[in-house]
Formats: C-alpha cells, sequence, structure tokens
C-alpha cells in the first residue's frame, strides 16, 4: 500500500499556472540598429514594421518535459511511503518481584517433592519458581534474595531464561543465616521505583522471623501499601519451631492483608505449585497492545525520475541548437 506522508505538497500543483496567468510577464531589453533608410529596406523586402515586444514560444515537447518534472517534485515533496502490514506489540502492565528467603532454615530436608521423597526446601523452592517464571512470558521480573541483608540478585528484565540463570546461582546463606524479611520488603519497593505499570506485584516467601531488619515488617507494608504494591506472602517453614527457624505466620498474614495482599502457607511441593497458581489466577495479565506499520520512503524515485527528465531536456536542446548551427 502506497500513502503520502505529506500530502499537503499536492495543494502546490497548481502553482506554476497561477504564476503564469498573474504573475507580470518577463521583460528583456535587446540592442537594435537604427539606420535612416529602414522604411525603404522594410518596403523593398515586403514586410510592415511593427512595434513592441517578441514573445518566443517554447517547443509542446518542452513543454511536457517542463510539466512532467514539476508533476514528479510536487510529488517527491509529497513524501511517497509504502506501508508494510501491521505489527503487533503486547507490553505486560505488570511488574512482579520476586523476595525469596534464603537464610540458613532453608537448608533443612523437610520438604516433601511430588514423589513424596524429603527435599531441601530452597531446593523445592526453586523447582517451583522456575516453572512459574517460565509461565510469565512478556511480565518483567526481578529476584530479591535475603537472609542477614537483603539484595537484587537480577533487576527488573522480560528475560525470563536469564531470571532462571540467576536462581540456579542462588545458595543457602549466601546472604548471611538470620532473616531480614522487613528489609526485603523495603527493597522490593526501591525497586519498583523504577516501574512505570499500574499493577505491581511483590511474591515474599519466607521459612523464619524477621531478626535481623532495620526496618520492620509492619511498617515495609504500610509503605507498600502507600506505594500501591500487593504483597503475597508465603509461609513455607515450621510453625511448630523455636527461634529463628519458626515461621512468623502472623507477620506474613499481616503483611499480606495490609497491602491487599494475601497470605499461604505451603508444606509440601505440590501445595507450593498450587499457591503460586492461585496467585496467578487472582492476578491476571494485564497487556497493552501496541501496534505500528514500518515505513518504507519511495520519494527517490521522482527524484530520480526529474534528474533524468531534466538531463534528457537539457541534451536535446544541445542536439537540436548543434543541428541548427550546422545547417
Amino acid at each position: 500500500m502506497i500513502s503520502f506522508a505529506a500530502p499537503w505538497a499536492f495543494l502546490l500543483l497548481p502553482l506554476p499556472v497561477l504564476v503564469y496567468r498573474f504573475a507580470p510577464p518577463h521583460r528583456e531589453k535587446s540592442s537594435s540598429i537604427r539606420i535612416p533608410f529602414f522604411r525603404h529596406v522594410a518596403k523593398a523586402a515586403g514586410i510592415e514594421p511593427k512595434s513592441g515586444s517578441i514573445i518566443p514560444h517554447r517547443p509542446t515537447l518542452q513543454t511536457v518535459v517542463v510539466v512532467l518534472i514539476w508533476l514528479v517534485l510536487v510529488t517527491a515533496l509529497a513524501r511517497p511511503e509504502k506501508l508494510a502490514d501491521p505489527i503487533v506489540i503486547e507490553k505486560s502492565a505488570r511488574d512482579v518481584v520476586l523476595a525469596l528467603d534464603i537464610s540458613g532454615s532453608m537448608d533443612q530436608r523437610d520438604f516433601q517433592s511430588t514423589d513424596g521423597a524429603p527435599k531441601q526446601r530452597l531446593a523445592a523452592v526453586k523447582d517451583v519458581m522456575r516453572t512459574f517464571i517460565a509461565e510469565r512470558q512478556g511480565d518483567r521480573m526481578a529476584l530479591i534474595i535475603f537472609g542477614t541483608r537483603a539484595f537484587v540478585q537480577a533487576p527488573f528484565t522480560e528475560d525470563l531464561n536469564s531470571l532462571n540463570g540467576f536462581l540456579d546461582q542462588t545458595q543457602v546463606g549466601m546472604a548471611g543465616p538470620n532473616t531480614a524479611l522487613g528489609d526485603a520488603i523495603g527493597l522490593g519497593i526501591r525497586t519498583f521505583e523504577s516501574s512505570e505499570v499500574d499493577q505491581r506485584l511483590m511474591i515474599v516467601l519466607s521459612d523464619g522471623a524477621d531478626t535481623s531488619s532495620r526496618m520492620t515488617p509492619v511498617n515495609a507494608s504500610a509503605i507498600a501499601a502507600e506505594k500501591r504494591v500487593a504483597i503475597y506472602t508465603i509461609g513455607v517453614g515450621d510453625p511448630n519451631a523455636s527461634g529463628e527457624d519458626r515461621v512468623d505466620l502472623d507477620a506474613l498474614k499481616a503483611i499480606a492483608e495490609r497491602t491487599g495482599g494475601q497470605y499461604f502457607f505451603a508444606s509440601n511441593e505440590a501445595a507450593l505449585a498450587q499457591t503460586y497458581q492461585r496467585i496467578d489466577e487472582q492476578n491476571p495479565r494485564i497487556v497493552e497492545t501496541q501496534s505500528y506499520r514500518p515505513r518504507e520512503s519511495l520519494a527517490h524515485y521522482p527524484l530520480l525520475a526529474a534528474l533524468l527528465l531534466m538531463l534528457g531536456s537539457s541534451s536535446g536542446l544541445y542536439i537540436a541548437r548543434r543541428r541548427r548551427g550546422h545547417s
């Protein structure tokens, strides 16, 4: 399909006619010889002398060439373009931050895999998270790990394969043996500062109580609510344990309720997979659709035609003059 980026340029087409019709003609004076017996010469030649100007006439072919040159120049000025088929781009309107507890207690092998065998907590969580991440095609996701301190393991990215690669590199204790739940939420809020979408989702998975945060989980969740960040919390530890090994279910529930999210508890790999599935069902993906049509400029073709017409016309005039000069 051919279109014109500046179709208003065709309004210039009648401009030469208007100039020809309303502009004063070009006058050019020429030298002449005045002789006293001019009338006798004219009478002898059978010519009747007249006063006035001489208007040269352009050959018809030259007029046609000039008109064609003007047409193609105006066409080039209108910027003809070739439109390709529309290309549709879907951009997710949801950003997701995954906050993963990798404190020392995540090394315990009290999680049941799908076949009933005991499994390390972190290994089970990573297996489920890999599937969850792989199914989020189009979403931007970030990964935060926390132990004694919280760190951004992977900033927001749409390259989910690389995100899974960062997840595979995560090991128990690499962020310290304790649990800084509040700091992890605070770091997630700062991560969302670069987000320009409305749907902001944070999934926090922890198996222990907050023991080393500089910001309490309650304060962090209050700030998250102000920033319109919904937090879904998942407890995977033992609520009957003691000390840091006891998962603080009340804190996880309070965090989720304060931010408009939801709390879940998973005691085995199958329950954890169902938890992530329920979170996805409750937060359907929002997509912003953008489409555009690639444009290829064709203005160089009428410009080339105008150049060829001018060269051809000039060559024709030159040849005609040479022939008249030899005759």
